[in-house]
């Protein structure tokens, strides 16, 4: 293999699963139970796989990881995500509890049955609308709890073009959540 590929073993999992982060080496989820010829074998007949994945991983958003202060970031998206907030929560006839900014490392957004609304400090790094996007997506989430046709909906008669912010989430979205910036 000429890829480094972490190799994890699991208890839980009932079958192996093999993914190629953003920055980072690919990982090999395996049932306990697998024995090591077989985790050789489905390595070797994915190894062209996980290079054509390596290979999609061209950075094209060109984040300086030496210009960008997380502490910065975070100051920066709260005072927009409380702006935005502030503005379409009675537009959709809610109500949240507070903003809280996090470092999270597969998502953009959330929302709890509480009224908390949780934000990934990386989407300053996005295009405004993107932005806007994830945080109206999220206040819709006060209305419908779950990802039904009347939450797209709901979203759609806010924001009629969210797929295009959908979209550049999915395209450029795993280089965004990689990012780190220097210490």
């Amino acid at each position: 293999m000429d890829e480094l590929v972490e190799v994890r073993r699991s208890r839980q999992a009932s079958r192996w699963t093999l993914s190629v982060p953003w920055g980072a080496p690919a990982q090999l989820t395996a049932p306990a139970w697998m024995s090591h010829d077989e985790v050789e074998r489905v390595l070797e007949s994915h190894r062209e796989w996980i290079a054509q994945e390596r290979a999609r991983q061209r950075p094209r958003l060109r984040l300086d990881r030496h210009r960008v202060s997380e502490a910065d970031a975070r100051l920066a998206v709260r005072e927009l995500v409380r702006m935005l907030a502030e503005e379409e929560a009675p537009e959709l006839g809610v109500a949240y509890e507070r903003i809280e900014i996090r470092d999270q490392r597969t998502r953009w957004g959330s929302c709890s049955t509480r009224g908390t609304l949780s934000f990934n400090w990386r989407l300053v790094l996005a295009p405004f609308e993107v932005l806007d996007y994830v945080v109206v997506h999220e206040l819709c989430h006060l209305r419908e709890a779950n990802h039904s046709r009347r939450f797209w909906r709901l979203v759609e008669s806010r924001r009629p073009d969210w797929r295009v912010q959908r979209d550049w989430l999915n395209e450029h979205g795993p280089e965004l959540l990689a990012f780190r910036p220097a210490a």
